[in-house]
C-alpha cells in the first residue's frame, strides 16, 4: 500500500515532469519562432538550407505583433481563389552563388519591377538610393530568372499583414547561397505598400522578401527597399482568400496558389 508520503512524492514528481515537458515544448516553439521568415523567410521571409539563410517567416506574439524567423512553412493543397489562375508551366531554376553579386545598379537612378503572379500583376518602385545593395541583389536575381516559377509561401492575416515570396523551395527555408547586410533601417516603418526583406537575423538577407498589403507594426529590423505602385488589389484579393493556419491562426501558406510566373526589373 502506498503511504501518504510516497503518494505526495509521486504527485510532486509528476508535477515536475509536466513542468519540464511544458518548458521543453515552450523552448521548441520559441526556437521555431525565433530561429531567425519565416524562413520565411522569410527568409524571407529568411530563410536557405534548413533555415540558415534569410527567409524570416513571421511569428505571432501575445500582442499579435510579429517578427521574421526561419522555420519552414508547411504546405497544403491550394484552394481556388477568384482572380487566380493556374501558374505558367515551369519550375524554379534554383541557381546558387557563393557571394553577393558585384554592385551594378546606379544608386542615383530609378528602378522598377513587375511581379507577374498567377493572381495578377504587382508593380514595384525600388529605392536604390536608400538600399543600394538590396536593390542590386533583387535586380540581379530577377535578371537571372531566379524568382520565376517560385511560390509565395507565406501569408499573414492577423497582427501583421504581409505576403512573403522569393524562396525557390517554397518552404521558407531557401535562398540564393549568399547573404548581405541590412540597409535603410533607421526609422523604418511598414505601412501598406512597403516592400521589405525577410531575414534570419541581422545581416542575413538573401532572396526572400515580403509585400505589405495593410499597415503593419514591426520593429525596424527588415530592410525596406521599395514600394508597391500597382497591384495592392491583387494582394488584398490573395489575403481575402485566407491561409491554412499552419503556423497558427492567421499565419500559413496562402490558400491561393500564388506563383511568381516571372519577375522583371529595369532601370527607368
Amino acid at each position: 500500500m502506498v503511504s501518504s508520503e510516497q503518494r505526495r512524492r509521486q504527485l510532486a514528481r509528476e508535477k515536475y515532469e509536466r513542468q519540464m515537458e511544458r518548458r521543453v515544448e515552450a523552448r521548441r516553439k520559441a526556437k521555431r519562432r525565433n530561429a531567425v521568415v519565416s524562413a520565411a523567410v522569410a527568409a524571407v521571409v529568411v530563410i536557405a538550407g534548413a533555415g540558415a539563410w534569410a527567409g524570416g517567416m513571421f511569428d505571432k506574439s501575445a500582442s499579435k505583433n510579429a517578427a521574421p524567423h526561419a522555420a519552414p512553412t508547411p504546405t497544403a493543397a491550394p484552394t481556388p481563389v477568384k482572380g487566380c489562375t493556374a501558374p505558367a508551366p515551369g519550375k524554379p531554376n534554383g541557381k546558387q552563388w557563393k557571394a553577393e553579386p558585384a554592385m551594378s545598379v546606379d544608386s542615383g537612378a530609378k528602378y522598377t519591377a513587375t511581379l507577374d503572379t498567377s493572381c495578377g500583376k504587382v508593380t514595384l518602385e525600388l529605392d536604390a538610393a536608400k538600399a543600394p545593395h538590396t536593390v542590386n541583389s533583387f535586380v540581379f536575381l530577377a535578371g537571372e530568372q531566379y524568382f520565376d516559377h517560385t511560390k509565395c509561401h507565406r501569408l499573414t492575416t492577423s497582427g501583421i499583414y504581409v505576403l512573403q515570396c522569393g524562396d525557390p523551395t517554397g518552404t521558407g527555408s531557401g535562398g540564393p547561397g549568399y547573404q548581405f547586410a541590412d540597409e535603410n533601417l533607421t526609422g523604418a516603418t511598414y505601412p501598406a505598400g512597403t516592400v521589405a526583406m525577410a531575414n534570419a537575423g541581422p545581416g542575413t538577407n538573401g532572396s526572400q522578401f515580403f509585400l505589405v498589403y495593410k499597415d503593419t507594426q514591426l520593429p525596424p529590423n527588415y530592410t525596406p527597399f521599395g514600394k508597391i505602385t500597382g497591384g495592392l488589389d491583387v494582394l488584398n484579393n490573395i489575403a481575402g482568400g485566407g491561409e491554412n493556419d499552419a503556423n497558427g491562426p492567421g499565419d500559413g501558406a496562402p490558400n491561393a496558389n500564388v506563383v511568381l510566373n516571372s519577375v522583371t526589373a529595369t532601370k527607368s
